[in-house]
């Protein structure tokens, strides 16, 4: 584990901020530091040997003084620098991580979707005992303890060399526990990870378990699971304890020594009291910043671990983007659309074939695991096919998908989400979508009524202005689940979006409701727009004009 990443410095740039303010407030403090032992060793010595008043040493009193205040405003503005950093630095590389997980293929995020969720969350947030504690007293390392080291070497070589004989028995200690804390981080972080993703599996299947009566037997897993979580972590902090208790028993060691050398020779008569005050109180202050990053090196570890998991998350290749601008287009034709199903062995859709025409909803079918969602993400540009092409056509002008930039294909299409996906706000707001002017407010009206959203709103106390809650399927006005695909729908529609993909939007949902969400598909499809929608309800199949049969290469689980 390397002390401080190179690849942390050219991710955050807060952190390349920090570690230059935090080297230049080391270099003042080292001064400091000096100037406050020489000011103490002239200032106690002329008084014990020549009894002299508190006015012959009036000036090294003053340098004392001034030097402790400096010392301590560096160091409250140095701690200050590090807790704003931290924040910058946790925010930056999230920032990072959720716009590079946003990017990879859909396959991916489905497969390593937990993790990300946990080093985006709690793994990330261990970061900041690096920022605040570990990467400052490192670069103080780095810079006092040579500095001051030259100094006593210096004044007094004797005691130079007893320091430099004992010092790096202080790093190899804080190496061999350290691999050690390592260890432990990493099955920490694993821990954490297989138990949110665990949590997240058994609330999304809660409501089906209540109702088999099987939901008090996964409750034993998620216990073991934090009975693992627990036991990790007091390892990894019994670890921290007894490293520490080695490292202050080595930094004291060290200084007896130095203090017993330096007292024999004052009996001696073989060093003046100054010096010898001076090189006893400089000896503290070359361990100390070692013995203070083992002891926050500990505390840092978990978060030096996720940074190495998120570093690995950036280094996945993401898919190849195309440079073209999205041209006209009339037809969307897929042929031979093939993905594979991971490591599973097969492909799933396998030779998938399809016409995807503006004005009509066409509804992908199949069995469970066949690849449908799959199929959805790849006419999004979300899932790079593994073979097959999917073609724009216009006038007889043929524009393969993987030609046109990304962005410029989402700009025009749209996502409609089992569970909807709303960022605080009101309906009205929502629905709009940043659009603004006249216009839009125009357009809304329209597309409301067409989706039957108006008659929705209508019923909401607070109508347009009721507020929506910053979370997925939690709208704090307490809309159905049929209600939010109609408001995602009239979204889609105020945007001008040419292209609609929907994941099952009537699932789970009374008969009225799904008609009520068909009769929306339609109206979108109507506007204009080429809808696609994930569908397994014999209702939602009938209202489609085109229905699509997905097949896997090899047999999967029938849907029940």
């Amino acid at each position: 584990m390397r002390p401080l990443d190179p690849r942390l410095l050219r991710t955050a740039a807060a952190a390349r901020t920090f570690v230059v303010a935090a080297a230049a407030l080391s270099v003042l403090a080292t001064v400091c530091v000096v100037v406050q032992a020489f000011a103490i060793g002239h200032a106690v010595a002329p008084v014990a040997l020549d009894g002299v008043d508190l006015a012959a040493v009036a000036t090294p009193l003053a340098a004392l003084v001034g030097a402790v205040v400096l010392r301590a405003a560096l160091t409250w503005f140095r701690e200050r620098l590090g807790a704003q950093a931290a924040v910058d630095v946790v925010a930056q590389l999230r920032t990072r991580l959720l716009e590079h997980t946003s990017r990879l293929p859909h396959r991916w995020r489905t497969r390593h979707g937990a993790e990300v969720t946990t080093l985006a969350t709690r793994g990330l947030d261990d970061l900041v005992p690096y920022v605040t504690g570990y990467l400052p007293q490192l670069l103080l390392t780095a810079i006092l303890t040579p500095l001051t080291l030259l100094v006593v070497l210096r004044l007094d070589l004797v005691s130079g060399l007893v320091v430099a004989a004992t010092l790096p028995l202080i790093p190899v200690f804080m190496w061999l526990v350290g691999v050690t804390t390592q260890r432990w981080s990493e099955q920490r972080l694993e821990a954490l990870a297989a138990q949110g993703s665990q949590l997240l599996d058994l609330l999304a299947g809660l409501t089906t378990l209540r109702a088999l009566g099987r939901e008090v037997g996964p409750g034993v897993r998620v216990r073991r699971l934090g009975e693992a979580y627990r036991t990790t972590t007091m390892q990894t902090l019994r670890v921290a304890f007894l490293s520490s208790a080695v490292l202050e028993l080595l930094a004291s060691l060290s200084v007896a020594l130095v203090a017993v050398e330096i007292g024999m020779r004052l009996v001696y008569d073989r060093i003046d009291l100054a010096t010898g005050l001076t090189v006893l109180i400089l000896a503290p202050e070359i361990y100390q910043p070692l013995r203070q990053v083992g002891a926050q090196f500990h505390a840092s570890t978990n978060g030096l671990t996720a940074v190495q998991r998120v570093f690995a998350v950036l280094d996945e290749p993401l898919p190849a983007d195309g440079e073209r601008a999205v041209p006209a287009w009339d037809r969307l034709v897929v042929s031979g659309l093939a993905v594979a199903a991971d490591d599973r062995g097969y492909l799933a859709p396998a030779d998938l074939d399809a016409v995807i025409e503006p004005g009509r909803v066409t509804a992908l079918a199949g069995a469970s695991g066949s690849g449908k969602t799959t199929t959805a993400m790849a006419l999004l540009r979300l899932q790079p096919p593994d073979a097959g092409t999917l073609v724009l056509e216009h006038d007889g002008e043929r524009t393969d998908l993987a030609d046109v930039a990304s962005a410029a294909w989402w700009a025009q299409a749209a996502w409609v989400p089992q569970r909807v996906v709303t960022s605080g706000g009101t309906v009205r707001s929502h629905a709009l979508g940043g659009a603004s002017g006249p216009d839009a407010e125009a357009r809304l009206v329209q597309a409301a009524e067409a989706t039957g959203l108006a008659h929705v709103v209508a019923g909401l106390p607070l109508g347009w202005a009721t507020p929506l809650a910053a979370e997925a399927g939690g709208l704090s006005s307490g809309l159905s689940v049929g209600q939010t695909h109609r408001l995602e729908l009239t979204r889609a529609l105020v945007r001008g979006a040419r292209l609609v993909v929907a994941d099952e939007p009537t699932a789970h949902l009374a008969p009225g409701d799904e008609q009520e969400v068909v009769a929306a598909l339609r109206a979108v499809a109507d506007a204009g727009a080429a809808v696609v929608v994930v569908a397994h309800r014999p209702g939602t199949l009938t209202a489609a004009d085109v229905v699509v049969q997905v097949r896997s290469s090899a047999p999967v689980e029938v849907a029940a």
